[in-house]
C-alpha cells in the first residue's frame, strides 16, 4: 500500500436502495435496549459496513469500513463530533486500496495516537500493522507477526506505545513473512502455543517497516507451555490498555484478564457464555471495560474495575468497533445497519443541536 484515494461519499443503486430503508438521523430505532441508566441515538448513518472506531484529540470520530463492494483494505472516514448527527453518504473519504493484486487482505484494527493523530491498523487475519500519518502518508509499519484477527487486535497506551495481540501456531507460523523469533523457533507441540502481547514505541529510530518477530513479548513470559496445573490459555481475541498501563484481554469464551506489568494474566470477570467473535473493547475513565461482542452475541458489557459484569445495550445490529470519551459516552458501529450510535448516560444533558 503506498497510494490513498480520497473521494465523495457515493453510493451504487443497490445501497441507495438499502439507504433508504435505514431510519433518519436522532433517537436509534425500535429494537435497541438499554439500562435505565442509558439513553440511546443514531449519531452517524450511511457508512457502509463499520467495522471499527476511534476518537482522536481533535475531536474526531474516525471510522473504518470495509465500503459496499469491499474492493479496497479500507474506507476511513474522519467526521466532527461536534457536528452530528449526520448522513456520511456524501462525506469525504479516504480509500485504502489493497497493497497487492495477490493480497486482498481488508484491515480490522484500528487505533489513534492521542498525541500525534497518527492511525495505525492491522491487517484482518493477517500479519502486517500499517500507520497512515497525520499529513496523509500510508506506511506499511509492522511485519513478522504470525495472525492479528479482526476487532481489537492494536492498542495505544498513553505514553503512545504501540501493543499488538498476536497468537503463535505452527499454521500462523506457515503464513509469516518472516522467520519466527529465537523463543518460537520449532514450534511444535512441545512449544509456546497461544497468544502473544508485544509492544514498540513508534518514536524509536527504527527504519521501518518495524519487525515484531525479533521484539520480545510482553507476555508471555517464557516460550514454553504451561506448567502441569496452570489454567489453559484460551485465544485472546481483544486487547486494550488502562490507564495505569495494564493490559486488558479477552479470550475466546468470554473470559477477561488484566495482566499488569512484568505480572501475568489475573481473571477479572465472565461473561455470559456465547460464541464471541469480532469483538472490542474500550476503557472508560473511571476504569470500566466496555465490551462489544459481535453478531453472535448482540450486547454491549461493562465490567467494573472491581470485576462486575452488567449490560449496557442488547439487541444491536452486529455491533463491533466501540469508542468512549472522556465524559463517558459510548460509540459503537452498528455493522449490519450501516450506522454508528451514541449511548449516553440519562443523567446527563442531551447535546445541543448543531446550527
Amino acid at each position: 500500500m503506498s497510494r490513498l484515494t480520497r473521494l465523495p461519499g457515493a453510493r451504487s443503486g443497490g445501497a441507495l436502495a438499502l439507504g433508504l430503508l435505514l431510519a433518519g438521523l436522532g433517537p436509534a430505532s425500535p429494537g435497541v435496549e438499554v439500562d435505565a441508566d442509558h439513553r440511546v441515538e443514531v449519531v452517524v448513518t450511511g457508512i457502509p459496513r463499520p467495522v471499527q472506531i476511534a476518537l482522536d484529540a481533535a475531536g474526531h470520530l474516525v471510522v473504518l469500513s470495509h465500503g459496499w463492494r469491499g474492493d479496497a483494505a479500507a474506507n476511513l472516514y474522519r467526521l466532527e463530533v461536534a457536528a452530528l448527527p449526520l448522513d456520511a453518504t456524501r462525506v469525504p473519504r479516504v480509500v485504502v486500496p489493497f497493497s497487492e493484486e495477490h493480497r486482498q487482505l481488508a484491515l480490522g484494527s484500528l487505533v489513534v495516537d492521542p498525541r500525534a493523530g497518527d492511525l495505525y491498523m492491522g491487517e484482518e487475519n493477517g500479519n502486517r500493522v500499517y500507520r497512515l500519518s497525520a499529513g496523509g502518508r500510508l506506511d506499511l509499519f509492522g511485519i513478522g507477526l504470525n495472525q492479528l484477527l479482526g476487532g481489537s487486535s492494536l492498542a495505544l497506551d498513553r505514553e503512545g506505545r504501540l501493543s499488538v495481540l498476536d497468537y503463535a501456531s505452527p499454521e500462523a507460523q506457515q503464513r509469516s513473512e518472516t522467520p519466527p523469533p529465537a523463543s518460537f523457533e520449532g514450534l511444535d507441540s512441545n512449544a509456546y502455543h497461544g497468544p502473544v502481547v508485544l509492544r514498540v514505541d513508534p518514536r524509536d529510530a527504527v527504519p521501518l517497516p518495524r519487525r515484531f518477530d525479533v521484539v520480545r513479548p510482553v507476555f508471555p513470559a517464557r516460550s514454553a507451555p504451561p506448567l502441569p496445573g496452570e489454567p489453559p490459555l484460551y485465544r485472546f481475541i481483544s486487547t486494550a490498555i488502562t490507564a495505569s498501563g495494564a493490559f486488558v484481554l479477552l479470550d475466546s469464551v468470554g473470559q477477561l484478564f488484566v495482566l499488569a506489568p512484568g505480572g501475568s494474566p489475573r481473571l477479572l470477570a465472565r461473561l455470559p457464555a456465547g460464541h464471541y467473535h469480532r469483538t472490542h473493547m474500550a476503557v472508560g475513565p473511571d476504569g470500566s471495560v466496555f465490551v462489544s461482542s459481535g453478531f453472535q452475541i448482540r450486547r454491549i458489557f461493562r465490567v467494573s474495575p472491581a470485576g462486575a459484569v452488567s449490560v449496557v445495550a442488547a439487541n444491536l445490529g452486529d455491533p463491533e468497533g466501540i469508542a468512549v470519551d472522556d465524559a463517558g459516552d459510548l460509540y459503537v458501529a452498528e455493522n449490519a445497519l450501516h450506522r454508528v450510535i451514541r449511548i449516553r448516560s440519562a443523567l446527563m444533558p442531551p447535546p445541543p443541536s448543531p446550527q
